[in-house]
């Protein structure tokens, strides 16, 4: 039986291509969950490839402890990086590899790396300047988006290849290109200063 996310190993590659030299402590490949996108976040879990981070995403859901639970175990098992979005408490409790932030909540990762917290910081940017907010805060890479069209909901107007490739040339922080990226896409961003790929519904496309 073919599970939904078999395409993955060929991103992970991908991503890795994109990196190229760039030095980046952080997974090349990032995949985050999302609700509507990837319901099943177990089994989007268990498709991953070693070494890609796993970000999830939970937006409240009544499961959310146990869900999260569940993965940090499966982080384990098959060797990814658990980053829990927006909520410290829950990373804390299922002892999570790191957090990340929404662009709305750098403040809160500013002073969460002032109390000391130094496990690995990803954060939201949509433009230069939270880019660059987020690198004051202390953030170790941004994930940049809407790049390509995407079918997120909340998704804007693509910012396109060069804006992010500027961008991305210009901030002394690793930067992550999101939104519409996939194996086809992704091949267009090979070379132009990006640290990976980060994705969400891209894990079952050729």
């Amino acid at each position: 039986m073919t599970r939904p996310y078999d395409a993955q190993p060929g991103l992970a590659r991908l991503a890795k291509r994109v990196r190229g030299r760039r030095s980046c402590d952080l997974p090349a490949l990032f995949a985050l969950t999302d609700p509507a996108r990837t319901p099943d976040p177990i089994a989007y879990a268990r498709a991953l490839t070693p070494g890609t981070g796993l970000v999830y995403r939970h937006y409240g859901a009544a499961d959310r402890f146990e869900t999260a639970l569940t993965l940090a175990r499966i982080a384990d098992e098959c060797g990814l990086l658990l980053f829990v979005s927006g909520d410290v408490r829950l990373a804390d409790r299922v002892d999570a590899h790191g957090i990340h932030w929404p662009e709305r909540m750098l403040g809160a990762a500013a002073s969460r790396r002032m109390r000391g917290d130094r496990r690995p910081f990803t954060a939201s940017a949509h433009s230069a300047a939270a880019a660059q907010r987020a690198r004051l805060a202390g953030i170790d890479a941004v994930f940049y988006s809407t790049v390509f069209a995407s079918k997120s909901a909340t998704a804007g107007r693509p910012r396109g290849i060069f804006a992010a490739a500027a961008l991305a040339q210009s901030v002394e922080i690793p930067l992550f290109p999101l939104g519409g990226v996939n194996a086809r896409t992704g091949r267009r961003l090979c070379g132009l200063g990006f640290a990976g790929l980060a994705c969400v519904g891209a894990l079952s496309d050729d």
